[in-house]
């Protein structure tokens, strides 16, 4: 039995580096398992003819999929194609990139059924994230792409 006097305390604290070790120490041993992330950021803006952002998007590659972190529109230039155009440009270079597919998370049902809209699928949700609402996980897989084993037919 271990006894009270034997137990090391931990503080329990973390530090801006400490979050860097932390996140390095784990994408090493997550590479050792599945292979390096292989990131590469990806970042796409559109702006109007007085050079204010009206849209954008980012996100980045990993492991063969490119997953879309952020797709914003401002309000008054929805509904004229911006965020098709980025998604389409942002599905080319998943392509260009050897990417498998893509994938987004979303919390609005709107934009659920948009990315639906564009070939994605619902993969998963989780329910009152945040409190009332849903998150939506959906992906789409590019039919051309090279098999992600790396082999042919």
């Amino acid at each position: 039995m271990i006894k009270n006097e034997e137990i090391e305390k931990i503080v329990l604290s973390i530090e801006p580096m400490e979050s860097a070790e932390l996140a390095a120490r784990l994408g090493e041993e997550i590479a050792i398992r599945f292979g390096p992330r292989d990131e590469t950021p990806v970042a796409l803006a559109a702006h109007d003819a007085q050079g204010i952002l009206v849209a954008g998007l980012n996100g980045v590659s990993h492991w063969r999929w490119l997953y879309v972190r952020h797709l914003w529109v401002e309000q008054s230039q929805r509904r004229r194609g911006l965020g098709r155009r980025l998604m389409a440009e942002t599905e080319r270079i998943a392509r260009e990139r050897g990417c498998v597919g893509l994938y987004v998370d979303t919390f609005d049902p709107r934009a659920a059924a948009f990315y639906e809209t564009l070939g994605f699928t619902r993969a998963g949700e989780i329910a009152d994230f945040p409190p009332g609402h849903a998150r939506f996980f959906l992906s789409k897989l590019l039919a051309d792409a090279p098999p992600p084993w790396g082999g042919g037919t």
